[in-house]
């Protein structure tokens, strides 16, 4: 499939019709019919008219509560264009729910004080017959008492003819019942704040979560949220959500991934000594120890030697793709046609390692949609973070400005993005977002729908970008362009300036125009 080609001049004008999005699905349909499909979303339909793509939002349950459901949705559906609400349901983070995090200031709407008793959790009714096989059971958040602001939304929602998607997201609470048996292990024995997805009561969870989920309420589907990585890039530091590198704190080494192991005939024994050997060269080019024949080919020495690091970092994925399929299978059980998407986390876009574990096509065939983040605002700061972990570990030897023009070469981003130094205060440019989109819509192969992940307010430190309307414009009708079945607004509505969500309606509005 050739991706549709849009000038740069086009693009920052806006000079686009109706007319070549439908061009752009009626490629996608034609892929599809080449092969058979059984899941193919009718979002890929090439006369798909412009009320139905999804012009999506994500809103956490505190922008209801605190602002009220009509009050919300009306600002959204008027002066954002939006027809889809991406409803965060399940998460102990402060990230998709909870009001602006600490420490930034507050939007123009909404309380203007920090939420104090922001606690997380389910925000639905849970319903105890889908949780008898996990520990898991006492997941109901205590913030709202026994109102149900999910049934509230949704009634709402539907009244204005907007679709309403669940959001789940892989984040907990040390003080939740159970989770302490469902922790990971890392490198050392010690047991972390994440949990094991191979844990028998992790995967009966998510399953439980889902279908209770949506067999309760009428949500047009789900989307499930994992952000994290396998045990080779938290070793190297190879992310822009690592703070401090230590190896040493890699997972998973639990009885359960020894046990999934043996199935692959992986030796657990000699995967354990590779990572202490990755640990033990982290900490060695962390303190400028360098090897004698340098950082990168002392890496590339002890991954030839210990071909079980990759094969326990694919263990990781693996585990983390058979709950998305867990997810979808029990979904499409319920015969509801709910679509199932997966959020792909913004590491995916930066890092080639571990952009060569997601491979579109085959995400494409577990789930109908993929939201794929490009966010470019705090994309800038976070690539800069990123260069700047593999710089001081397997590519040390390379000065960070060089570093990033050639990781830039092999991500196939264009050369005009910002230097290093100035890339926090840039951000990466609308041309970003337009060839994410392309390379997911290109990589998909016509499996599935895409729906780019496109940012608004989320938090940037004090010599950051800040956004501007225009930014915002830029940016969202940067991923129509490139063929995009729709957008998802991210992070949340209550880190949002209304300004900027106007800036986002207005490049909707004109996407949609016939």
């Amino acid at each position: 499939m050739k991706p549709l080609k849009i000038s740069p001049v086009a693009l920052a004008g806006g000079k686009n019709t109706r007319r070549t999005f439908i061009k752009n699905s009626a490629t996608l349909a034609a892929v599809a019919a080449a092969t058979p499909l059984i899941n193919m979303s009718s979002l890929l339909a090439a006369d798909k008219p412009a009320k139905d793509m999804i012009n999506g939002l994500q809103v956490g349950m505190a922008s209801f509560a605190d602002e009220g459901v009509d009050t919300v949705l009306d600002v959204l559906q008027k002066r954002g264009a939006i027809n889809t609400i991406f409803l965060n349901t399940f998460t102990y983070g402060d990230g998709l729910s909870g009001r602006q995090v600490g420490g930034q200031p507050f939007p123009d709407h909404g309380p203007q004080e920090a939420d104090k008793n922001y606690h997380g959790g389910n925000y639905a009714i849970p319903h105890a017959k889908y949780y008898t096989n996990t520990i898991l059971k006492n997941t109901r958040s205590p913030e709202y008492a026994n109102r149900d602001l999910v049934a509230e939304v949704l009634k709402g929602a539907k009244k204005r003819g907007m679709k309403v998607f669940a959001t789940i997201e892989d984040q907990w609470r040390d003080d939740v019942l159970g989770i302490n048996e469902c922790r990971e292990v890392d490198l050392m024995g010690r047991k972390t704040k994440t949990t094991c997805l191979f844990n028998p009561n992790v995967r009966a969870f998510w399953t439980a979560l889902a279908t209770d989920t949506c067999a309760s309420y009428d949500f047009d589907g789900l989307v499930f949220f994992n952000e994290r990585s396998g045990p080779l890039l938290n070793a190297l530091g190879a992310s822009h959500l690592v703070g401090t590198i230590d190896p040493s704190k890699s997972t998973c080494f639990c009885q359960y991934h020894q046990q999934e192991a043996k199935k692959y005939n992986i030796n657990f024994e000699r995967a354990k000594e590779g990572y202490h050997k990755l640990d033990a060269f982290a900490k060695a080019a962390l303190n400028n120890q360098r090897p004698s024949d340098g950082y990168y080919v002392e890496f590339q020495r002890i991954m030839l030697e210990y071909p079980e690091i990759v094969a326990w970092d694919q263990l990781f994925d693996r585990g983390k793709h058979e709950i998305v399929d867990n997810v979808y299978a029990a979904i499409k059980a319920l015969g509801k046609k709910q679509l199932v998407g997966l959020h792909i986390e913004h590491v995916n876009s930066f890092n080639p390692f571990f952009r060569a574990t997601r491979d579109y096509e085959n995400l494409a065939s577990r789930v109908d949609f993929l939201k794929v983040v490009a966010y470019n605002n705090c994309g800038g700061e976070r690539y800069q973070h990123f260069i700047r972990n593999i710089g001081s570990t397997i590519f040390k030897d390379i000065p960070h400005e060089e570093l990033m023009r050639f990781n830039s070469r092999l991500l196939g981003y264009s050369e005009n993005e910002a230097s290093y130094d100035n890339l926090p205060m840039a951000g990466l440019s609308p041309d970003y977002v337009y060839r994410e989109t392309q390379r997911a819509i290109a990589g998909v192969k016509g499996k599935c729908a895409i729906l780019p992940g496109i940012d608004i307010g989320i938090p940037t430190g004090k010599n950051s970008r800040k956004q501007s309307a225009d930014d915002v414009y830029k940016a969202t009708l940067a991923a129509y362009k490139a063929g995009a079945n729709g957008v998802i607004i991210s992070r949340k509505y209550s880190e949002m300036k209304l300004e900027l969500v106007d800036a986002a309606g207005r490049a909707i509005r004109e996407a949609m125009k016939g």
